[in-house]
């Protein structure tokens, strides 16, 4: 009677189908039904050639702020704490004082914190504030007074009044010294070495006089890129962010689930269901291949769900034109046959010990 009993349990949950099976299931049947709660949370988008076309319409390219392409960097000017090197041709007293033999450092002559110099013969020199070549042409001019058509040269030993700031996902960060050369914010970046794992692409930020400017560094660094017109001057900060916090989820029936970091904005549903290994091809249901959107945010707005109905191979193409964003989650939901499958296997051993248990009462009874 018991055993009975179980089996017609069993067959019980049989004419049910799949909607008591173990594991992830996501219904859409109810979203879009009028008074349904769910219709109020989320949004279901089938993803189709005319969605891709729609967001390609409205797709913004990166660019980089007109104010940022506008500065272009003057002539170098010296500042305290330069160390300057001062040639007198035909005079080794003045253009080495400690001796030829000396490290070139030794015969250095920093600019001190009030922006002056001591030079012999004329004395003490404001520095700070002029070129090069304008310091030179007072050096000369002040020592014609002592030296017979005094030949001048004057270099920039060591370099440390102006720098910009490098911080972030890099191998190299700290300080960066503003030269005679401009330095772009291509060349910092290669400079400072990039964590190739770790950083965030297209998130580079640039803080100059309070503002802060976001750049994609990879949309914007190929071939013609705006960024090699970008140069940094005397307190900029370069931050490149790591990507621990902008990720993207693969779940569901894919052979290897993770969580993919999001390095650039060139992230496609395809590649990262390639990243994941493919879909299961003996659990998954092709037309169960979503994309989840603003989870996160379901508290004050609703979320998005892209369905893409990947039966067939050629729905590929329509997923490797579809570009993903931080945080989204990519779920692939079971076949039916795998619910069922998972169903029994949960159910037979409960039906199984139903049995055994009838038995051991018979023979008691016995």
């Amino acid at each position: 009677m018991i055993r009975s009993l179980s089996l017609a349990v069993l067959a019980g949950f049989a004419l049910q189908g799949c909607m008591f099976a173990p594991g992830q299931y996501l219904d859409t049947s109810e979203i879009g039904t009028e008074g349904s709660p769910e219709s109020s949370r989320v949004e279901l988008i089938p993803i189709t050639p005319k969605l891709i076309a729609q967001n390609a319409a409205t797709y913004v390219s990166s660019s980089v702020p007109a104010e940022l392409l506008a500065f272009k960097p003057q002539a170098y000017r010296i500042g305290a704490n330069d160390v300057l090197y001062i040639t007198v041709w035909d005079h080794p007293e003045l253009t080495a004082p400690s001796g030829a033999q000396q490290q070139i450092d030794a015969n250095g002559r920093l600019v001190r914190p009030d922006g002056t110099i001591f030079y012999p013969y004329i004395g003490k020199l404001d520095a700070a504030g002029k070129t090069i070549e304008e310091l030179r042409a007072t050096i000369a001019q002040r020592l014609a007074q002592y030296v017979d058509s005094p030949q001048v040269d004057l270099s920039v030993l060591r370099f440390a009044s102006q720098k910009a700031i490098l911080a972030g996902a890099v191998l190299k960060a700290g300080p960066m010294p503003i030269t005679t050369s401009p330095m772009s914010v291509v060349e910092a970046i290669g400079a400072g070495g990039i964590e190739p794992v770790n950083a965030d692409l297209s998130g580079l930020v640039l803080t100059r006089d309070g503002h802060e400017y976001t750049l994609d560094l990879d949309a914007l660094n190929g071939q013609g890129a705006q960024l090699n017109n970008v140069f940094l001057k005397d307190g900029d900060q370069l931050y490149l962010p790591y990507n621990d916090r902008k990720k993207i989820y693969i779940m569901g029936e894919v052979n290897e689930p993770q969580a993919v970091k999001f390095k650039t904005k060139n992230m496609n549903l395809a590649d990262v269901i390639g990243t994941a290994g493919g879909l299961n091809q003996t659990t998954s249901n092709g037309n169960a291949l979503y994309v989840i959107r603003g989870a996160e945010n379901l508290e004050t707005e609703p979320a998005k769900i892209f369905q893409l109905d990947a039966k067939s191979p050629t729905a590929f193409a329509i997923a490797s034109q579809f570009e993903l964003k931080p945080q989204d989650i990519v779920y692939v939901g079971p076949a039916q046959v795998t619910r069922w499958n998972r169903l029994i296997s949960q159910l037979v051993p409960s039906a199984s010990i139903v049995g055994t248990g009838a038995s051991a009462q018979k023979n008691i009874r016995d």
